[in-house]
């Protein structure tokens, strides 16, 4: 019977909403988190009497036609990327954007990759990295004799350093802007690879017209909704529900049939 696996793909697609809200949810405290959302479409038709055609011995047309679909399919997880609340963290090296921009970070092949994650530290050498361990880039070294370091709206990095009275700057922090961030590939550690889809990366400096600012002492928290998201988990629980009982119901009209034949 065709209700068998048209109610499949539902229980399939169900499933596998499930699996997404839990992720939003396993990662509600994960600094800098896009919740993902499930997308689905409508799989294929099967015409059981087409519109538009001539009736059957007569000149008039068909006006509606029968068309039966065969259930639905996974069309994408779609990352939202959404601002995030700022919590302050009052760490020098913490750093969250506002707005707009991914911080750039030089992965260990030596690539860049993206990432909205600004709980930033220093390695052995001074070098601002991310927890991981990978440069910040543009590279930014801290002199072992530093007392402090400020970070400006506009992502000026500058040091006071014993002895002098004047900051030195350390470098200027830029981040890339892309046409379509849905288009980023999420590899784990909250990093994100550039692909076709979100196009080229467009590096400004925080803060011009379009690039979000960057806020020292802050970190950009998960932009997950628990209220939503166990909503979600209930609608989902609902639906997987309702489909399991078209098989359920399914599988007696067929049982019944094969019984009145017999």
């Amino acid at each position: 019977m065709k209700a068998l696996s048209i109610a499949a793909t539902g229980m399939a697609a169900q499933d596998l909403n499930v699996a997404v809200i839990a992720n939003n949810i396993a990662n509600i405290n994960t600094t800098g988190f896009k919740r993902a959302r499930a997308e689905f479409t409508d799989l294929l038709y099967q015409a059981e009497r087409l519109q538009g055609v001539s009736s059957r011995g007569q000149s008039s047309t068909i006006p509606e036609g029968a068309q039966l679909g065969l259930g639905v399919r996974t069309a994408s997880i779609r990352n939202l990327h959404i601002q995030g609340a700022l919590t302050n963290t009052g760490n020098q090296f913490d750093m969250a954007l506002n707005g707009r921009g991914w911080f750039q970070v030089t992965d260990a092949n030596g690539g860049i990759v993206y990432t909205r994650d600004g709980a930033f530290n220093t390695n052995g050498t001074g070098q601002i990295v991310t927890a991981d361990g990978y440069v910040v880039s543009p590279a930014m070294t801290v002199p072992t004799n530093a007392l402090s370091v400020t970070v400006s709206q506009s992502g000026i990095v500058s040091a006071t350093v014993a002895g002098q009275t004047a900051p030195q700057q350390l470098g200027q922090i830029t981040i890339a802007n892309f046409a379509n961030d849905a288009g980023l590939t999420p590899l784990g550690n909250n990093l994100y690879l550039q692909t076709e889809a979100s196009g080229p990366p467009v590096v400004g400096i925080p803060g011009d017209p379009g690039f979000a600012t960057v806020s020292q002492g802050y970190l950009e928290s998960s932009n997950v909704d628990p209220v939503k998201e166990i909503t979600d988990l209930i609608s989902a629980q609902r639906a997987y529900e309702m489909n399991s009982k078209v098989i359920q119901a399914a599988s007696d009209m067929e049982s019944t049939v094969s019984k009145n034949m017999g």
